[in-house]
């Protein structure tokens, strides 16, 4: 029986020769992830009748949403977490500053082709553009996992989204995900895979491609897929020799034996075809991401604080673009930026992108989540606007419900706060 490869890396985990859309499995995970909530999740654990976690290896526990920790409630938090790794004996914790769990776990080399990873973040769908199996699942369910090592999970349907073609220049894969939201509505994938597929990726940097699988979950997708290729590779190569010196050629042994892909005749719930170069740059208008708008339909709207970061659009290529945008200019909008990692701010910093966004009036942020989730670091006052490369902009989701919430790309959001209102780069004069 033909397979996606959604189902063939779920039947493997569960030990299954074949498995299709409907059928429920238990899986054991390669990865449970969690973050900041990790000591919510650990008082449910310790409700259990557990006394140990069950694969501690398998725990990937990253300090990212509250730091540094705002308050002395999240300083009390975070010591809760440490406290227990160090009980348990979780090897792969991540300090504050060390970035956002989902580009993390990546660098890292914890997640790869064909492993499977439950977490306990909405945007755990990441994962998917290295070619695994990764979905969000709740608190109690990590708890859970932690005890037993397993859940079980409904195989997903699977939409199939082949690209063709190249994004013209100015167009990001941000504003494909935001168009492909707006077609298909935030309800558009609920509970499906979302596997995406033809020539058009081989136009898209990792960078580009992870925004693709993050943001499915804004589509209400439980898992992405984008095939392992060449591009891949040579990314994993790359990082594995920065991150993992010691067993580079071991991990991506590893991987490469571990990758799985779709069989040419599988069957598909849903089919659709976008070509590239008709995407223009888009926006997700308040308050929903597919309250969607072409840019050109929203510019000269005044905006008080641009942010660019979070698991989305955090990462060297986007602060990159920015920084090309700001070169040789001054913002006048506040302007919040906040590298996805560690190894993001560190690429960023040798490239001279972080002097060139310092000497436009950027202010740096550590890396980590910041006001996304409407924490701190820049949450904004009632009536204030915010243009943002987040990947979510719902009433109060940073901080004030009497605020608004534009999502756009990040070169966008670097000219809006230039130009005091939306606007396209090539428009700034």
């Amino acid at each position: 029986m033909a397979m996606t490869a959604t189902e063939k890396i779920l039947a493997r985990a569960s030990g299954n020769s074949v498995v299709k859309p409907g059928d429920v499995v238990v899986i054991e995970p390669d990865v449970i992830l969690s973050h900041d909530n990790s000591a919510a999740i650990a008082q449910l654990f310790e409700q259990l009748p557990h006394q140990r976690i069950r694969y501690p290896e398998r725990l990937a526990i990253t300090l990212d949403h509250a730091v540094p920790p705002p308050s002395a409630k999240h300083a009390r938090n975070h010591q809760a977490v440490r406290r227990f790794v160090r009980e348990h004996d979780i090897r792969n914790f991540y300090e504050v500053g060390r970035g956002i769990c989902h580009q993390v776990l990546c660098e890292e080399g914890i997640v790869g082709p064909g492993m499977t990873l439950l977490g306990a973040d909405s945007h755990s769908t990441h994962f998917g553009w290295l070619g695994a199996f990764s979905a969000g699942v709740g608190r109690s369910e990590i708890a859970a996992l932690w005890a037993t090592g397993e859940l079980w999970l409904r195989v997903p349907e699977t939409i199939r989204i082949t690209l063709s073609g190249q994004l013209n220049t100015g167009v990001t894969s941000k504003d494909l995900t935001i168009h492909l939201i707006g077609r298909l509505s935030s309800e558009g994938a609920t509970y499906k895979a979302v596997e995406f597929a033809g020539d058009g990726l081989n136009s898209l940097s990792p960078d580009s491609r992870a925004v693709l699988s993050n943001m499915m979950a804004e589509m209400g997708a439980k898992n992405a897929w984008v095939a392992p290729d060449d591009i891949t590779w040579a990314w994993l190569e790359n990082m594995m020799r920065r991150t993992r010196a010691h067993d580079c050629r071991e991990r991506l042994a590893y991987f490469r034996d571990n990758a799985l892909y779709a069989d040419a005749d599988a069957d598909y719930a849903e089919h659709y075809h976008i070509d590239l170069s008709r995407v223009e740059p888009m926006m997700s208008c308040p308050h929903a991401v597919d309250n969607v708008q072409p840019l050109s339909e929203v510019d000269e709207t005044p905006v008080d604080l641009g942010f660019i970061g979070t698991c989305t659009n955090g990462r060297l290529e986007d602060i990159a673009a920015a920084a090309e945008v700001l070169r040789g200019k001054k913002v006048r909008a506040r302007l919040l930026v906040i590298p996805a990692s560690s190894l993001v701010l560190r690429d960023a910093s040798e490239a001279g992108y972080i002097a060139t966004l310092i000497d436009a009036g950027a202010t740096i942020g550590t890396p980590g989540c910041g006001p996304c989730m409407g924490n701190h670091m820049g949450v904004l006052a009632p009536g204030e606007v915010c243009i943002s490369s987040a990947n979510r902009n719902f009433r109060g989701r940073m901080g004030e419900p009497e605020a608004q919430i534009y999502l756009a790309n990040p070169a966008v959001v670097a000219a809006s706060c230039v130009a005091g209102y939306i606007i396209h780069p090539a428009d700034l004069l």
